[in-house]
């Protein structure tokens, strides 16, 4: 940007008014046949032109003409008198031209050290027309050359730049005008490379440039990290990460840890720890892949003698089997830590143990509400799964199972789910866990819902670690839909096993492009039934997650256009979307046609298109259009959908998303209103920040009931892991949620609000907090596509299970090198209380109520 490029360059003060009070006698002589008196006017009104620039502008064509001369020998003095009047007349563009013009004399202004404000502001537009230049020459290579002397100013100011030590400015304009060059020549003559290194790789992240282009920085940065003094491969590793090199990160942890430094092998668990932080499943198995085979140790002699022998010595004969070799246990250990089995129990260890969630809350909310309200009775079960999920802690369901019973139909299949966000990451036992709900294998089906329930949760448990279950979930589902399954003939019941089968599917089969997972479920779309076909479109979306693969891009949008379901074409819109997670300008031609459908329902895939593509980029193009689309669509759901996404756009600048959205949350259209409070939520999750609660404190008072219901549900998600001493806040907004849930004239949209905001306050046993992004700031995979499938809650109550997700346990693990936990002290500076737990809601003791009872009677006595 123009502040990189002139940082460097101090804003001069005001200069004071010379005694001149006017320069019309040597604006005369100008006119003169003299060219040496044109000369000597010229260079006294380039001292002048600062205060007199409203005098001289009147005769500025003079001035031009002079430049225009090829005889005149001052042209360039002539050209930096115009360019200086044009800057103060605000026409920057015609002052650049006549600066270039002025050629020497004005590149010795800026090399003279007296900067001034003329100089600051025209060097400014020099670098925007640079990078413009630049970009649209590598975008096109037929469009025309870059200024030579444009381009020579530019060079003068990256030599400056390294030889004053501002290497971040020069850093900065080499990425933004795409210069490897001059990128690698500004780290090479750093005095700090390892920090000039770190600085690129933040910035190339953050600049929001091209895809294509920041591939080519990372590369640079790849070889740059592996020539240091040390090199850094933890930062080699991240790089390859984001450039999907599962091979070579493959290669640098094999040779980490065939040395004999233990150092290094530490460092090669730590790389390992940090991939799978990013949630990249389908990346990580690709490493696993290329990481080689642990070599199986030979059976020993004592095992063969012992064949038919008796048990003891069987037992004692495996004792002699001789131990792995160093590289061998080293190598198991590391694929152990990359298939996620080690952070999982971990977490669930955690979360098991350090469960505070309070169930006084949630007897409170179920003893609040109507006994035959549906809605509030599945937000009260969705609020257990969300304050128990992954903690493995039942207790609430066992306690209350003649209330949960009145749950039927398509809610004993969310009810059913629920269970799956409970016992999220019982990756071992899962099958067990739920073996009482699951299809039988004899055929004979008690409840269809519960079954497809059941299956949706084990995809939810599987979520994104699916290897040892997608069989399972295959098989399943191809024998419901070959009708094996009972309940065949009854469509509803046909439908939840195949909805539930399909969803279950997608969630544990994410981002593996798998054809036959793929084919399987486009054979359940064409059925054209609504329901299964809507969790058939999501789940090829999941399963094809970030691939951009034409083939399921044509096919997917050729149905979303034949068939007549509306349900059907939704699912494919979000399906889409997710095929084109993190492509960035590669889904633009996808965008393009989806935005501009006659369908309202894939023009509202299409924001969802722009937010998942460009997640996390903070992309100018692509905040200008959902902004566009805000303010123009005729249909309210794509309106709203377009200021959503851009929550999932500004993920990782959540400070700018308040200030975005803040007209936006003042539309008269309510559907608007409740767009910004999600974009919010959804761009300040876990982060507390002021400036959002103070935009939606006041929305949760709002007249229509479901901006309502969004602003609930946007404080909680900013709040998530607050308490009240760190955010007094907390306090008031817990008291609100209560009240609304208790007020029996309140709106059943903005209790079930209320309700689910209540428990996501307290998520996770209040261990938990929503993350969209890891602690090194690269997103999570998982985490925004939880996100974005869970905003769907609004048109199905079931996709609301998908915010498990976007849930990350808030604990620090220190491992040492034989991954175990080792007894550690800490330290801490600050009050416990900063970090403590929200105290337990406290049972309020009914007092006699003397006084009241009197009264009562006083009132009996009178009216009687």
């Amino acid at each position: 940007t123009p502040v990189m490029a002139t940082a460097a360059i101090a804003i001069p003060s005001v200069a004071t008014t010379p005694a001149l009070s006017s320069c019309r006698p040597l604006i005369a002589l100008l006119d003169e046949n003299d060219n040496a008196l044109k000369q000597f006017a010229l260079e006294k009104l380039d001292g002048l032109v600062d205060f007199h620039w409203a005098e001289v502008a009147d005769h500025i064509e003079h001035i031009e003409q002079l430049y225009e001369d090829d005889k005149f020998p001052s042209r360039s003095l002539a050209a930096l008198v115009a360019s200086k009047v044009h800057y103060h007349l605000e026409q920057y563009a015609e002052s650049l031209s006549y600066a270039l013009g002025a050629g020497n004399l004005f590149t010795d202004q800026i090399t003279s050290g007296k900067a001034s404000q003329y100089i600051f502001t025209i060097m400014s537009k020099v670098v925007d027309k640079y990078i413009e230049e630049r970009n649209s020459l590598e975008s096109s290579p037929d469009a025309s050359p870059i200024d030579t002397r444009l381009e020579s100013i530019v060079e003068s100011m990256f030599t400056r730049s390294i030889q004053e030590g501002n290497i971040k400015q020069a850093v900065g304009i080499a990425l933004e005008s795409r210069r490897l060059d001059k990128l690698q020549e500004c780290i090479a003559a750093s005095s700090d490379r390892p920090g000039s290194l770190l600085y690129t790789l933040e910035a190339c992240q953050d600049l929001g440039m091209s895809r294509s282009f920041r591939n080519k920085v990372l590369e640079v940065l790849v070889d740059l990290f592996r020539k240091l003094q040390v090199p850094d491969f933890q930062h080699v590793c991240q790089c390859l990460m984001l450039l999907e090199d599962g091979k070579a990160v493959a290669a640098v942890l094999d040779d980490l840890i065939k040395s004999s430094n233990e150092t290094d092998e530490l460092l090669a668990y730590q790389i390992a720890f940090d991939l799978c932080e990013s949630d990249l499943q389908h990346f990580l198995a690709i490493v696993r892949q290329n990481l080689p085979e642990p070599a199986a140790p030979a059976p020993p002699a004592e095992a063969e003698a012992a064949a038919g022998a008796d048990q003891e010595m069987k037992e004692a004969s495996s004792d002699s089997n001789p131990p792995d070799s160093p590289y061998t246990s080293k190598l198991k250990k590391l694929k152990t830590i990359l298939s996620g089995e080690t952070l999982i129990d971990i977490h669930l260890e955690f979360l098991f143990h350090r469960n505070k969630a309070d169930k006084i809350i949630l007897g409170n909310i179920k003893s609040a509400l109507e006994m035959r309200n549906s809605v509030t009775h599945q937000a009260t079960v969705f609020a257990n799964a969300v304050m128990h999920s992954g903690t493995t802690v039942d207790s609430f369901v066992a306690e209350n199972l003649d209330w949960l019973k009145k749950a039927t139909n398509w809610a004993k299949f969310s009810a059913t789910a629920c269970l799956g966000m409970i016992f999220k990451g019982c990756v071992k036992s899962s099958l067990d866990r739920m073996k009482e709900y699951l299809p039988k294998p004899t055929g004979i089906s008690a409840s269809p819902f519960s079954e497809g329930g059941a299956l949706y949760a084990l995809g939810l448990i599987h979520a994104n670690h699916g290897e040892k279950i997608i069989r399972y979930l295959s098989d399943s589902l191809r024998r419901e839909n070959s009708g094996a399954g009972a309940g065949a003939g009854d469509v509803t019941h046909h439908e939840a096993l195949q909805h539930g089968g399909c969803l279950g599917l997608g969630l544990a089969a994410m981002a593996t492009a798998n054809q036959e997972l793929y084919d399987q479920l486009k054979e359940i779309l064409f059925q054209d039934q609504a329901v299964a076909g809507e969790g058939a479109g999501l789940a090829m979306g999941l399963v094809m997650l970030g691939t951009a693969s034409e083939n399921a891009i044509d096919e997917m949008f050729t149905y979303a256009h034949e068939t007549q379901h509306e349900k059907i074409i939704r699912g494919l819109a979000i399906g889409l979307a997710l095929v084109m997670y993190g492509r960035e300008e590669g889904a633009d031609s996808l965008i393009e046609q989806l935005t501009r459908d006659k369908d309202p329902v894939l023009r509202y895939g299409g924001m969802y298109t722009i937010g998942m593509a460009y997640a996390g980029t903070g992309n100018n193009s692509a905040i200008r259009r959902l902004l566009h689309v805000a303010v123009s669509d005729v249909s309210d759901d794509v309106r709203r959908a377009a200021v959503t996404c851009l929550g999932f756009v500004l993920l990782k600048l959540p400070e700018q998303c308040p200030r975005v959205v803040s007209l936006l949350a003042e539309s008269y259209n309510p559907h608007v209103r409740y767009g910004a409070t999600l974009a919010v939520g959804i761009a300040c999750a876990g982060t507390g920040l002021q400036e959002a609660i103070d935009l939606l404190e006041p929305m949760t008072k709002d007249a229509t009931d479901y901006v309502r219901q969004g602003a609930m549900l946007g404080l909680s998600m900013v709040l998530i892991q607050e308490n009240d001493v760190r955010t007094p806040k907390v306090k008031d907004v817990r008291n609100h949620f209560e009240s609304v849930i208790k007020d029996k004239h309140e709106d059943v949209m903005a209790k079930y609000g209320a309700i689910v905001a209540s428990s996501i306050l307290d998520a996770g046993g209040r261990n938990v907090t929503i993350s969209l992004t890891t602690k090194a700031g690269h997103k999570r995979m998982s985490g925004i596509v939880g996100m974005a499938v869970f905003c769907q809650y609004w048109y199905w109550f079931p996709m609301g299970h998908f915010i498990s997700l976007t849930f990350t346990p808030t604990c620090l693990i220190g491992l040492n090198k034989d991954l175990k936990m080792p007894v550690t002290d800490f330290l801490s500076q600050t009050k416990p209380s900063l970090f403590d737990y929200p105290p337990p809601t406290e049972i309020k003791t009914k007092q006699a109520p003397t006084k009241v009872c009197r009264c009562m009677s006083a009132q009996f006595l009178l009216f009687g």
